[in-house]
């Protein structure tokens, strides 16, 4: 949120007739931060008119908390049981010899994981059309708080799993202890995280290129 002052001030310098340019270029010299600079101009749109005409702006609603809470809690759940199942077929596939079989535990892991998916990921779908409906007929919903939030949010869980994962890959490979079971979990741990994370950037760069001015 931009200063109100900051606000005030790019406001009365647009009716004036001083140009954005210009606007930004006296705030910068005065000290102001630029992304605070930038903020206050983004709050008028670029258009011609005799006063500057504020751009319109999403009201936060319970309704899209609760659609963007549970669409993200459904990736999340999808994206850990999805991580899990593989990870078993990998232990059947490669058993670990240094420990006694446990076909009952990794049969319940398999049918819960399964479970899970056959219904958090349908669920993911619908919410997720749900909402990608709702931004196609009013595309300033892409500047929804919680939308931002809980994107970003996913994107730097995702960042750290991902580096998470380097590093117990790299520690592995120099304590020699690096198999093709560890190999392959890491491998399902790497893919689901940077599938999540390239996705959720690419929507992101979208945001940006659907509401430049």
């Amino acid at each position: 949120m931009a200063d109100a002052t900051l606000i005030q001030f790019v406001k009365e310098a647009l009716h004036a007739g001083a140009s954005r340019a210009e606007t930004e270029q006296a705030l910068l010299n005065a000290g102001w931060a630029r992304d605070q600079v930038n903020a206050a101009l983004d709050t008028f749109a670029r258009v011609d008119f005799v006063v500057p005409v504020p751009v319109p702006r999403i009201q936060l609603s319970a309704r899209d908390t609760f659609l963007y809470l549970v669409m993200f809690a459904m990736l999340y759940l999808s994206a850990y049981n999805l991580g899990n199942l593989l990870a078993q077929f990998v232990e059947l596939a490669f058993p670990d010899e240094a420990f006694e079989p446990y076909g009952n535990y990794q049969n319940s892991e398999i049918r819960f994981s399964t479970a899970a998916l056959l219904i958090a990921f349908p669920v993911f779908l619908f919410v997720a059309a749900l909402i990608n409906k709702q931004i196609r007929v009013t595309p300033i919903r892409r500047l929804s708080g919680i939308r931002k939030w809980l994107t970003w949010l996913t994107l730097a869980i995702a960042a750290c799993i991902i580096v998470g994962d380097l590093i117990y890959l790299l520690n592995s490979l120099l304590s020699g202890e690096l198999t093709t079971r560890f190999i392959l979990k890491a491998l399902i741990v790497g893919l689901i995280a940077g599938a999540i994370f390239i996705y959720y950037l690419a929507e992101m760069r979208k945001d940006d290129e659907v509401l430049a001015p």
